[in-house]
Formats: structure tokens, C-alpha cells, sequence
């Protein structure tokens, strides 16, 4: 077991007035680590440190930023197992997800480095004789990331990363179910040779620090992973003083399988989009719209794959379903369950729990009317959905508030062009998952699962402000 103290100004600080949290292993519940949560004056002195390396780290060369985040990726990659195993520690990640999160997070930093000069702007049109005109991109100033359990680590760097690479000071405050790993990033950042100041990690309750570093105003951006309801009250806070916002927020998945799709290779992309770690993933595919003709060898295909996937140590290399980070949301999911099956679904395989383990659990003949149709269930459980054709599945894709991602399965090349630009959702992937990311790629949401895009010069975007500059060559004769 070891304590992890805060990261404030480049330095490892004892929090102020803030509790020193039990950290337990999700799969065995011992306790892991003893962890320093920030309280108010723990905020104020991670928001003044940002806020004074602003200038410096704003006008630095865009060579210094790709070293610092280059150099990062070596230390993560040095310290890859390490990593794996908090992970996994931590937050109850299967080995083989713990270890594809370190090497995905250092291949975003690469990424992240290389966009550094690449921050474009462009020469306009003059609109006076002897006039140079200009858009170009300006750092913000203090950009504040707050982070979901889910995939701690990658999700915090794809922030922090393109933050400190545009010239933004960051403010990271991890969940706090997995706040060791948000202070392992500062252990690597502060090891590839990070100014003081540029990134500050925070782990906090949310109703301590939460509104407290949102309302501030040094703070010029908030950008947000995590749930709708709590994304839309960031929003609201953020609203009031005009700050930029990026939210990626919940998801209810849809997937189309057409009848021209073979079932046992529709199931093989089902299970992994829908079972991967736990099935705690915004992108996770939890509605499955299949159509009628393929119905029931999907659902038997899909029953069998579910079956064959092993539950329990996460760190054994061949575990696939590992414990629920909160041994408790169980019970919200047999609700789920329940409230689908009254209603006429029919529970295939699974709907069973042991302490923090949840099977794989697939439900046939789910309809609208049910609750987990509409609500994320951020466990291992997807529904199938029957489909009389087509355009019936494109109808029960678009019907449900979420819009995060989407995958449509189908060999038919004029079917995937016209559904895939109806489906309402921010990314859609043909014959593939709905649980796709790319470094470079635009990643995000929409309706109420979130607006902004994450990922290369489209975090660029985002993390600078654009400017209008205009010089006069010669002189210029007023109107009066």
C-alpha cells in the first residue's frame, strides 16, 4: 500500500483541508493505496499555480511542447506494466484492456506532440487597400479536465495531452474511484521534465471541489467525461461566464444488423462492444437492432459467445469480465432486468451476479417501452432488438435521447452510405463496432450525448481561441 499525495505547482503536496481517502481493489477489496483528496484550499492553490505558468508555458516554442509530450510517452512506455497493474488494481480492468489503455495513452501523446506544430491558421482576404489579414490560433489559458472511472488513463491524457501540447495550463481532477491513476500521470509528466504549474492533478468529491473549480473564473475551458445528468449541470455552471465546454457524455448504443450480415460474425463484433470491461463504456453497444430474417441465429450466436467469455481475477491474462468498480450497481441493473422481463423480454444468459462479478447477460424481444431500451446500464448486459427491415431499424436507432455512437453491419453498399448518414449519432462505424477510437479522429457525441470532438488538430480546435489580426502596411484615410 502507498500514499499519493496531490500534484500542485510541480510539486507533491499534502492536501490542506481535504480527507485522506481508503482506496480498496474493486476485485479483492483490500486496500490498495491511501489517497490525499483536495479540499477548497487545495483547489484555490492548483488554480493559482495554473493560473501563473499561463504566460510562460502560452509562449513557449511548439518545439519545447512536442519534447515534453515525446518525452512523456517514453516514461509510459518504460513504465508500461507498472501502469497495467494500477489499472487494473484500481479500477478492476481486465489485463488485457489495463495494458491496451498505457500503450493507447502513449501512442495519444505522440500524437498530441506532433500536433504542436501543427496549430494553423491562415492569411485572408484584406478588407482595405494595404491591409494583412489573419485568423490565428491563441492558447486560452487554464483548461480544467475532470475524468470518469472507466479508462482513467487514456481518457485524462486524450485531455491533457492536446491541452498542454496547444500551450494550455491543466487542471486534472480524476474520479474519485481511480485517483491514484490520475496522480501516475502526473508521475510521468513530472519525469519527462514538466514545468511547474502546467499540469496540476486534484482528486476531490465532487460536491467539495466540483462547482468550486468550474465557477472559477481562471479557469477558461471545462472539458468533461461522464454521465449526461452531470455533464448538463457543468454546462449550465459554465454557461454563466461564457467559458468553452467539451462534453462526451452517456450513450445507448445502437447497433444494425441487416439480413445480408453473416450472425456469427455480427456476434463476435456485438460481444466485444458489448462486454468489454464490464460493459462500463459510454460507446459500449447496448442496443442491438437485428433484422428479422437473421433474428434468431444472432441471438443464439450471441448466447454462445457471451457464455465463452471467462469472469473473474482481472489479472489473470485470459479473464474477460472482470468486477464492477462499484460492487453495488448490481442492484440497478437487476432492476433493469426485471422492469424488461415483466414487460416481455426474455432473459438468454446471464442477469446473475457473485460479489463484484457480473456475467455477460443478453435480453431478446426488447422494445421501447422498456426502461433499458432508453437508460444506460453501464454493466455487461446488452438487448436485442427485433427489426422488420431496414428502415424499422433505422427508426428504433434514432428513437432515444442518445446519440454517442453507432456501428450498422451489412455487406449492401447502398444501404451503409444511406443509413449510416440518417443514424443520429456523432460517430458511426460500418462493420465494426460502436466501441471504435482513434487519436486522430473526431470523437464525440450528440443530442444529449454531449457536443466538442476529441482527438488531433479537432482538440487543437477546441484548446485554442481564434483571433482576427490585422496589420496596416500603409497609411489609411479615416471615414471622418
Amino acid at each position: 500500500m502507498r500514499d499519493y499525495k496531490l500534484f500542485i505547482g510541480g510539486a507533491w503536496v499534502d492536501n490542506t483541508d481535504g480527507e485522506v481517502m481508503d482506496d480498496f481493489n474493486p476485485a479483492t477489496g483490500a486496500l490498495m493505496a491511501r489517497v490525499h483528496m483536495a479540499g477548497a484550499a487545495d483547489a484555490e492553490k492548483a488554480l493559482a499555480a495554473a493560473h501563473a505558468a499561463r504566460a510562460a508555458w502560452g509562449s513557449a516554442q511548439p518545439d519545447v511542447r512536442e519534447r515534453l509530450l515525446l518525452r512523456a510517452a517514453d516514461v509510459m512506455e518504460a513504465r508500461a506494466e507498472e501502469l497495467t497493474e494500477l489499472i487494473i488494481a484500481e479500477s478492476g480492468s481486465a489485463r488485457y484492456k489495463a495494458r491496451g489503455e498505457v500503450l493507447g495513452s502513449a501512442g495519444v501523446l505522440r500524437v498530441a506532440a506532433g500536433e504542436c506544430r501543427r496549430i494553423h491558421g491562415e492569411v485572408l482576404q484584406p478588407t482595405a487597400a494595404g491591409q494583412v489579414s489573419m485568423a490565428v490560433r491563441a492558447p486560452l489559458g487554464v483548461v480544467l479536465g475532470i475524468t470518469p472511472f472507466n479508462y482513467p488513463l487514456i481518457l485524462a491524457v486524450k485531455k491533457l495531452a492536446y491541452a498542454i501540447g496547444a500551450g494550455d495550463p491543466f487542471i486534472l481532477k480524476p474520479s474519485p474511484l481511480t485517483p491514484a491513476i490520475g496522480l501516475a500521470i502526473a508521475e510521468v509528466f513530472e519525469a519527462a521534465g514538466l514545468p511547474a504549474g502546467v499540469l496540476n492533478v486534484v482528486p476531490g468529491r465532487s460536491e467539495v471541489i466540483g462547482d468550486l473549480l468550474v465557477d472559477d473564473p481562471r479557469v477558461k475551458m471545462v472539458t468533461f467525461t461522464g454521465s449526461s445528468a452531470v455533464g448538463r449541470s457543468i454546462a449550465v455552471r459554465a454557461a454563466r461566464d461564457l467559458k468553452k465546454v467539451a462534453m462526451e457524455l452517456g450513450g445507448k448504443n445502437p447497433m444494425i444488423v441487416l439480413a445480408d450480415y453473416e450472425a456469427e460474425k455480427a456476434a463476435d463484433i456485438a460481444a466485444y462492444g458489448a462486454f468489454c470491461h464490464q460493459g462500463q463504456v459510454c460507446m459500449a453497444t447496448s442496443r442491438i437492432i437485428v433484422e428479422e430474417p437473421v433474428y434468431e441465429a444472432f441471438c443464439a450466436a450471441l448466447v454462445r459467445r457471451a457464455e465463452g467469455l471467462k469472469v473473474g481475477d482481472p489479472r489473470e491474462e485470459d479473464t474477460i469480465i472482470g468486477p464492477l468498480i462499484q460492487p453495488n450497481k448490481w442492484e440497478f441493473i437487476d432492476c433493469q432486468i426485471a422492469d424488461a422481463v415483466g414487460k416481455g423480454a426474455g432473459l438468454l444468459t446471464g442477469g446473475r451476479h457473485e460479489g463484484p462479478w457480473y456475467w455477460p447477460t443478453v435480453l431478446s424481444g426488447v422494445t421501447p417501452e422498456m426502461r433499458i431500451f432508453r437508460e444506460e446500464t453501464f454493466g455487461p448486459v446488452t438487448s436485442v432488438v427485433r427489426a422488420r427491415d431496414a428502415e424499422h431499424a433505422l427508426e428504433l436507432c434514432n428513437d432515444n435521447e442518445y446519440g454517442l455512437s453507432a456501428a450498422l453491419l451489412t455487406h449492401d453498399l447502398e444501404k451503409a452510405w444511406s443509413l449510416s448518414l440518417r443514424m443520429e449519432a456523432g460517430m458511426v462505424h460500418v462493420n465494426d463496432t460502436t466501441f471504435l477510437s482513434g487519436t486522430t479522429a473526431p470523437s464525440g457525441g450528440v443530442k444529449f450525448s454531449g457536443f466538442g470532438r476529441e482527438g488531433g488538430r479537432y482538440s487543437m480546435e477546441d484548446f485554442t481561441e481564434l483571433k482576427w489580426l490585422t496589420m496596416q502596411a500603409e497609411d489609411k484615410k479615416m471615414p471622418f
